[in-house]
């Protein structure tokens, strides 16, 4: 409702005549009123606030920077005086009417803090990094201490509705930047928080309220989130509110199912705390050292101990969600190794325990099943927690003594494997696995690898008890358990998956793999990689297609292994080749029957995921040309086929597309065959056969639903555009022989590439961040090579083309908008260039020259295309945070000498809409920016104006903000 009034409304409706409304309403009793107003104000703020995609982007953050310049202020104490009113004298909260006003007033507050006062466009989703950027202007309300003072006061005095609402401003408050205090200030106002924090504390009523608690939590973590160690160990308060936080921390981690997603920010806290200790110059005592490690323990024996009631309540495991389990773990790897020595004792003690326990269990007559299920999940728990504290040592100061205590640790998990491998398939249990996959792989990132020292203390032990003595030990063992995965544990995705994660993450380096390749386990699954030993690479119906996109990395990771030793030696990847050989000979035989059609179906989609994976990993031109004439002529034709028959499937068409998008990148030079080779030709004629079929195809679909037409049509449309980029970038086709011999398959996939885009608006462009980074950067390429079909498409077209270039300089993607620039650049230099030789016309360039002509008739016709580029532009450098301002001044310069007439009416309307005393230097920065810039685009003559560019643009940001605000209407450049 309220966005048709942005420019307007809050310049007409003052802060002060609100305020007017609302003193009426709170004296003559009408809250009624007051709520209104309140209302009006909360709205517009954030309307202000929200980002409108269908205008400029540069028009919404002139709107909001003038709102905040003049109004937002005024709003924030209008607001603060409310509730200082609300404190003054009682406040019924049984009234209905009165408690709305309050709740509107706090968040008409949180509206006013939540403001983007820079333009970032802040990530809610990053909430521990937000630093509130509040203007310098503001400095006198946030060093009163009355200001703080309110909002701990009206937590403590109002309901937990309420409350939390007062909790939230808290958080923002604490959020406050740095640098709006000098180091007195800043001590000061660090202090009157401290204070705050140590008084709900001592009064934690509050916190039983599920909201309350989650914004404390929050509040915590703000505070070392902008404020260092240093700075807080210098409070007076700072030893005992850190006892009292500790103890919250530690009560909070032991009612485990009590706001489970609060406890992040309390890991947070403790984590920065941890990390900062070796930076503290302060003498004041820290403490750390005592309470980190009591964090760290009430960690471990809360998680232990909730198996049991999990297990026998039958409620939700905190095991099954993997994301929060790694991001708790992750934030208690720097805490646990704190005083290590005491977590190591309790985490030796209790494996030991529970090991024991359970190989008792195991082993006894009778069977009790939930007693072996509370056992597994402890051991689940202690080898995630032993895997976290290994993990520790790239994050906290070593010494050799600890890492013979990771050996320690070590010792038992590696043992663990052992005994849940013996008893497999009749013994397993997959949240042991997921746990020694966790294990594994920070053991390979602490203790394997090139960094690794070999006099490391972590092998005295395990050579010890287990005969591991270095590294080259350690990775058999890793190589057997992901051998001994595959085989067994074919049915379970989740472990299949990160297995296979791990095995990719093994398989990068090239040390490591001489080392991996002379494993005994490698050299089997390089020779065997069938269903037969490894039943996830089958194509039984028991497995979904989604499962079918591990088999991706699984053949990455072999073939890197396999590149090793492969060097030319044709034989060795025919017999790597062999399984997807028979696959494929398979398909043959039975594509053209009606038998097994689903089978087939299934078997192309595992074969185009295996095949992916397989060309990603050949980075060498020998290793790919033996893929090529393996696969060319012989099985991209049952590709193709598959495309023309199931082109409504995407779980069959996006593997078989992706495949091809793979096949066509020029990664190292690889398709770079010898100069008698037509290879690069044939692998580009079989790719505009499979985009020209599938476009022509999937557009017969017809109109799709919203929820349908991204994973229907899109996602392969934004395929076939990345393949289409990667074919004309990659220097390996010369296109020129198509026309040159008659062949029409580079038109053809020229005309799909049309039809494609025609079926997409312009809206979608930009909505699907996949879709706009393939088009742009395609559309890139097409305007540096291919400028003879740009200028050769029917006017709508051309008209579409360019108001998608228009529409994507707006965007806050740098890729995106920096594509939308040098298409722009290459199009604006072409036009330049025929209207500079319009007199010279030889006989040998008059193909050109028409081209040329029509479209210079084509802008004569559309003025306003290239003007509304200009005034975009323009925009971005003078009112945005220009993160690509190098690629902005290419296409301006040429935009400048092609429209001077309507440059210099840009300039006179920003000049214009000024002050006075600003007109003068605005008038100054136009002169300089275009001095010693000449009328022509040769590099020279570029590189100067990108120069002037940059102090323009530095000059008219200091000239337009040297009073502290600029004029509300001024800056409007786009009318």
């Amino acid at each position: 409702m309220l966005s048709s009034l942005q420019q307007h409304v809050f310049q007409n409706l003052s802060a002060e005549s609100v305020l007017y409304l609302l003193s009426r309403g709170w004296t003559s009793g009408t809250v009624e009123h007051c709520i209104i107003g309140v209302i009006i104000l909360s709205e517009l703020t954030q309307e202000m606030n929200l980002i409108d995609y269908s205008r400029p982007s540069a028009k919404h953050r002139k709107i909001a920077t003038s709102f905040r310049d003049t109004s937002l202020k005024d709003i924030l104490v209008l607001a603060c005086s409310l509730l200082k009113e609300v404190l003054a004298k009682p406040l019924n909260l049984q009234d209905q009417c009165q408690q709305n006003l309050v709740m509107q007033v706090l968040k008409l507050v949180l509206n006013c803090l939540n403001f983007d006062f820079i333009g970032s466009s802040a990530d809610e989703s990053a909430d521990d990094l937000c630093t509130m950027q509040i203007p310098t202007t503001w400095r006198t309300i946030f060093l009163k201490p009355e200001t703080l003072d309110l909002f701990f006061n009206l937590y403590h005095s109002l309901p937990p509705l309420l409350s939390q609402l007062a909790l939230s401003c808290l958080v923002q408050f604490a959020s406050t930047r740095r640098s709006l205090f000098n180091s007195p200030e800043r001590a000061k106002y660090l202090g009157n928080l401290i204070k705050g924090v140590k008084r709900i504390l001592e009064n934690p009523q509050g916190l039983s309220d599920p909201g309350n608690y989650h914004e404390f939590c929050r509040f915590l973590a703000r505070l070392k989130t902008n404020y260092q160690l240093g700075e807080l160990v210098t409070v007076k308060e700072y030893p005992e509110v850190i006892r009292l936080i500790a103890n919250f921390t530690i009560a909070s981690l032991q009612h485990w199912e009590f706001a489970p997603n609060s406890v992040h920010y309390l890991l947070t806290l403790w984590q920065r705390m941890v990390a900062s200790v070796p930076f503290v110059k302060s003498t004041e005592p820290h403490l750390l050292d005592t309470y980190a490690p009591e964090i760290t323990k009430a960690f471990i024996t809360s998680r232990l101990e909730s198996v049991a009631i999990v297990v026998r309540d039958h409620l939700d495991d905190p095991l099954d969600d993997t994301a929060t389990v790694f991001q708790q773990l992750e934030q208690l790897c720097t805490v646990s190794r704190c005083e290590y020595e005491k977590t190591c004792a309790l985490l030796v003690q209790l494996f030991d325990q529970n090991a024991q326990n359970y190989q008792k269990l195991l082993h006894s007559a009778s069977d009790i099943t939930v007693d072996i299920t509370i056992q597994e999940g402890r051991l689940a728990w202690l080898v995630y927690l032993v895997g976290t504290v290994v993990g520790g040592r790239l994050t906290y100061t070593s010494t050799d003594e600890h890492d013979a205590m990771d050996g320690e640790l070590s010792c038992r998990v590696f043992q663990l494997i052992s005994l849940m491998d013996t008893g497999l398939p009749r013994c397993s249990n997959e949240k042991i696995e997921l746990a020694i996959l966790w294990f594994l792989d920070q053991f390979r990132k602490t203790y394997v690898g090139d960094q690794l020292q070999r006099t490391s203390k972590v092998y005295a032990r395990m050579s010890e008890v287990l005969g591991i003595t270095d590294d080259s030990h350690v990775l058999e063992t890793f190589m057997t358990k992901i051998v001994t995965n595959l085989k067994y544990w074919g049915r379970c995705v989740p472990v299949i998956s990160r297995t296979l994660q791990f095995l990719n993450d093994l398989s990068v380096g090239y040390i490591l793999l001489k080392k991996l390749v002379k494993i005994d386990a490698v050299k089997f699954m390089l020779k065997n990689h069938t269903s037969e030993h490894f039943p996830f690479l089958g194509i039984s119906e028991s497995y979904s297609l989604s499962d079918f996109r591990c088999r991706t990395t699984f053949y990455t990771a072999l073939t890197r292994l396999l590149m090793v030793d492969l060097g030319e030696d044709e034989d060795e990847f025919e017999n790597f080749m062999l399984p997807l050989t028979v696959a494929f000979e398979t398909v043959l035989q039975i594509f053209n029957n009606n038998f097994k059609q689903e089978d087939v179906k299934r078997m192309l989609i595992g074969l185009a995921r295996d095949l992916r994976g397989i060309a990603f990993a050949l980075n060498t031109k020998t290793s790919y040309t033996m893929l090529f004439d393996w696969i060319y002529p012989t099985y991209l034709p049952i590709l193709q086929n598959a495309i023309e028959r199931w082109y409504g499937e995407p779980a069959c068409t996006t593997p078989i597309l992706k495949l091809m998008a793979e096949l066509m990148q020029n990664r190292s030079q690889r398709l770079n065959f010898d100069v008698s080779s037509p290879n690069g030709i044939l692998l580009f004629r079989e790719a505009s056969k499979m985009v020209c079929t599938y476009g022509n195809q999937i557009l017969s679909l017809g109109s799709l639903s919203k929820d349908q037409i991204y994973p229907m049509k899109l996602k392969g449309i934004s395929i076939c555009y990345s393949a289409l980029k990667s074919a004309l970038c990659g220097n390996y086709v010369s296109f020129g022989v198509f026309k040159l011999y008659g062949d029409n398959h580079f038109d053809n996939v020229l005309r799909a590439f049309v039809k494609m885009l025609l079926s997409v608006s312009h809206s979608d462009l930009l909505q699907y961040r996949k879709l706009s980074q393939a088009y742009y950067p395609l559309l890139e390429c097409l305007t540096q090579d291919h400028m003879s079909f740009i200028i050769n498409l029917e006017p709508p077209v051309l008209m579409y083309v360019l108001t998608s270039v228009s529409q994507g300089l707006t965007t806050f993607d740098t890729v995106v908008s920096s594509s939308c620039c040098t298409s722009l650049d290459y199009i604006v230099t072409y036009l330049f260039k025929h209207i500079a030789k319009e007199g010279k016309k030889p006989l040998r360039c008059r193909e050109a020259t028409q081209a040329g002509q029509r479209l210079f008739h084509f802008m004569q016709q559309n003025p306003d295309v290239l003007q509304q580029m200009m005034s975009v532009l323009m925009n971005t450098i003078v009112f945005e945070d220009c993160r690509n301002q190098w690629s902005v001044s290419r296409p301006l310069l040429g935009l400048i000498l092609l429209n001077e007439k309507y440059f210099s009416e840009l300039r006179a309307s920003l000049i214009n809409s000024q002050p006075l005393p600003k007109q003068e230097v605005l008038a100054q920065c136009f002169r300089n920016l275009m001095e010693g810039v000449e009328q022509n685009l040769s590099v020279k003559n570029r590189d100067r104006f990108t120069q002037n560019l940059s102090v323009f643009r530095r000059d008219v940001t200091e000239a337009l903000h040297s009073d502290g605000h600029t004029e509300p209407c001024s800056l409007d450049m786009m009318s």
